[in-house]
């Protein structure tokens, strides 16, 4: 999440572009057939080429970062000691969506904050990265609700915040830090908040802002 970067005890090690590409694509989309990975690697080139590159790359993945990949006849895979924010990232949002109740161990927003591998251009990647960028969202935007309604403001107004970092133009986003601003009885931050948003709208896309979100300062008042 946010970059590349491979850490063995606490400490980066650097992965040549081939092994990054390799440890990348099995992070996001897991176990994978040994040739079929070749193909969906480096498919721009012949079978045999492909098949030699991965076999370079998994020749000096094991020389740098034993343990790092799991390697089978026919299977490559992450090691089973290895830990992946991207899966625990996806974890953690689909636990909050699913309204797994904020307890003693409070989720960190920090997985949700950044995207999956951005400056990467790969094909395979950009349907994952979206779906991902939508699943934090919302589980930011939950997780904003969720700590709004066990009295936990500043936090629910932080992660409200970065919800709309995200997207800024997100009106759901809007809508959580003005529900976290007016729990708090904040009334005057969200009625700016609510002007703030209105004139973003206005000057981006021509736009104002639904019913449904003027509404709210309506219901609290």
């Amino acid at each position: 999440m946010g970059s590349f970067e491979l850490l063995i005890g606490g400490k980066p090690v650097a992965l040549a572009p081939n092994g990054q590409r390799l440890v990348g694509y099995l992070a996001v989309h897991g176990p994978q057939r040994r040739y079929a990975l070749a193909g969906r690697l480096w498919g721009w080139t012949s079978d045999a080429q492909a098949r030699a590159t991965l076999r370079t790359a998994l020749w000096r993945i094991r020389t740098v970062a034993p343990g790092l990949l799991r390697v089978d006849r026919d299977e490559v895979s992450i090691g089973p000691l290895v830990r992946v924010d991207f899966v625990e990232s996806t974890s953690l949002a689909l636990s909050v969506l699913a309204r797994v109740p904020v307890g003693g161990e409070t989720y960190s927003p920090d997985l949700f904050t950044s995207d999956l591998l951005p400056g990467w251009s790969e094909d395979w990647l950009q349907l994952e990265r979206e779906r991902h960028h939508q699943l934090r969202i919302h589980a930011l935007e939950a997780l904003s609700d969720q700590l709004r309604s066990t009295g936990a403001y500043a936090a629910a107004i932080d992660v409200a915040y970065r919800a709309i970092a995200a997207e800024p133009l997100r009106e759901s986003a809007h809508a959580a830090l003005i529900r976290a601003h007016l729990a708090e009885g904040n009334r005057v931050e969200a009625v700016r908040q609510l002007a703030q948003f209105r004139r973003l709208l206005a000057e981006e896309l021509g736009l104002a802002p639904s019913e449904r979100l003027e509404s709210l300062l309506l219901e609290a008042a």
